[in-house]
C-alpha cells in the first residue's frame, strides 16, 4: 500500500446485483460519500431507466456525478474521470471516504488506469485501404452494420463508441485489423503512468446467475410500473432526448423508443430490454473480473445474503486488504 495515494473504495459488478445498496450501507458505516460510476446516470431527466438513487437515499448519503449532463450532449469516459477526480478531492477534503459505485467499467478504468492509447495515437502498420473499405461499407450498408462488425470482435468498445461516430468505429476496427488485438485490449496493454489512487475494488458476482437474471427482469418490470414510458415521452416532448444521441442508446431507452415509435409492442420492447440487460450484465461480469481485490457473492446456496451480512463481509475484507 502506498500511503501517499488517495484511498478510495469502488463497488462494481453487473446491473441489478445490489451495488447501490451495498455502497450506501458502506458509506453510512465508514463515513463515506458516493460517486456514481454509471454512464447514463450522468444525464438529467433520465431517472427511471437508469435506476438513479432515490431522493431519500441521496438525503442519507451525499452523491456525486449524477445529473451532471444534458442528454443531448455526448459525454466521454475522460469527461467522467475528470469530474470524478474533482469529486474525490472534494470528498477527501472533508475527511470522508470516496466510494465509487457503478457498473461502467470503462469509466473506472479511465480514472484508475490512465492510457496513452487515444484516438490520436497511431497504431503500427495502419492501413489506408482498410479505412476506405470500412467507410464504403458504412455508406453502402449503414452505420448499424458497421457498428455490428465492431460489436462482434470488441463488445466493450462497441458499448463505448456510438454507432454514428463512424470515425471512431473504423478506428477501433482498424486497430484489430492491423494489430490482431482489440482496442479494449490494446488500451489495457498501453496503460501508462501511476494511478494517484489506492483503490480497493469490491466486485459483486452471483453464485447462481439465475438469481441475478431474475433480479434484472424484476427491475425492468418495476421501471415500467414506475413510469418509464411516460419519462421517455416527456424527454422526447421537451427535446431533451434526441434519437441518435449517446443517451438515446441507453438500454431501456433505445428499446422503448421502438415502442413509442410504433415499431414494437410494449411487451416485446420490455422483453428486449430484459434480454439486452442480461447480455450487458455478462459483459460487466467479465470486465470486473479483471480487477484484483475483493470479490463478494451476494447469494449462497440459493439464499440471498442480507445487506447487513454483505456489509459486514465487505468491511472485514477491506480491513484484511488494508493490512496486507
Amino acid at each position: 500500500m502506498d500511503n501517499n495515494k488517495t484511498k478510495i473504495i469502488a463497488v462494481g459488478g453487473p446491473t441489478a446485483s445490489g451495488k447501490s445498496s451495498l455502497a450506501l450501507s458502506l458509506a453510512e458505516e465508514l463515513g463515506g460519500e458516493i460517486i456514481s460510476c454509471d454512464s447514463m446516470q450522468i444525464y438529467r431527466g433520465m431517472d427511471i431507466g437508469t435506476a438513479k438513487p432515490t431522493a431519500e437515499e441521496m438525503a442519507r448519503v451525499p452523491h456525486h456525478m449524477i445529473d451532471v449532463c444534458d442528454p443531448r450532449v455526448n459525454y466521454s469516459a475522460a469527461d467522467w474521470a475528470e469530474g470524478a477526480a474533482k469529486a474525490i478531492e472534494d470528498v477527501t477534503s472533508r475527511g470522508c471516504v470516496p466510494i465509487i459505485c457503478g457498473g461502467t467499467g470503462m469509466y473506472l478504468d479511465a480514472l484508475l488506469r490512465p492510457t496513452a492509447f487515444s484516438e490520436g495515437t497511431t497504431a503500427s502498420d495502419t492501413s489506408e485501404s482498410f479505412r476506405l473499405e470500412m467507410q464504403r461499407f458504412a455508406e453502402e450498408n449503414g452505420n448499424d452494420a458497421l457498428h455490428a462488425r465492431l460489436r462482434a470482435i470488441d463488445p466493450e468498445s462497441a458499448d463505448a463508441i456510438h454507432k454514428n461516430n463512424v470515425k471512431r468505429v473504423i478506428r477501433a476496427l482498424e486497430i484489430y485489423h492491423t494489430t490482431g488485438i482489440t482496442k479494449t485490449e490494446a488500451d489495457r496493454k498501453t496503460t501508462v503512468g501511476d494511478s494517484p489512487y489506492d483503490c480497493k475494488v469490491i466486485t459483486l458476482d452471483y453464485e447462481d446467475r439465475g438469481i441475478l437474471y431474475d433480479r434484472i427482469d424484476r427491475r425492468v418490470d418495476v421501471m415500467l410500473e414506475d413510469g418509464l414510458v411516460s419519462e421517455i415521452r416527456s424527454l422526447l416532448d421537451t427535446g431533451a432526448l434526441v434519437r441518435g444521441s449517446t443517451a438515446a442508446q441507453a438500454i431501456g431507452y433505445k428499446e422503448m423508443l421502438l415502442y413509442t415509435d410504433g415499431e414494437m409492442s410494449l411487451e416485446a420492447a420490455a422483453d428486449l430490454i430484459k434480454k439486452n440487460t442480461r447480455n450487458y450484465a455478462k459483459r460487466q461480469i467479465t470486465w470486473f473480473k479483471r480487477y484484483p481485490g475483493i470479490s463478494i457473492v451476494p447469494d449462497a446456496g440459493g439464499r440471498m445474503k442480507t445487506l447487513v451480512e454483505l456489509t459486514r463481509e465487505a468491511i472485514e475484507k477491506l480491513s484484511a486488504a488494508k493490512n496486507d
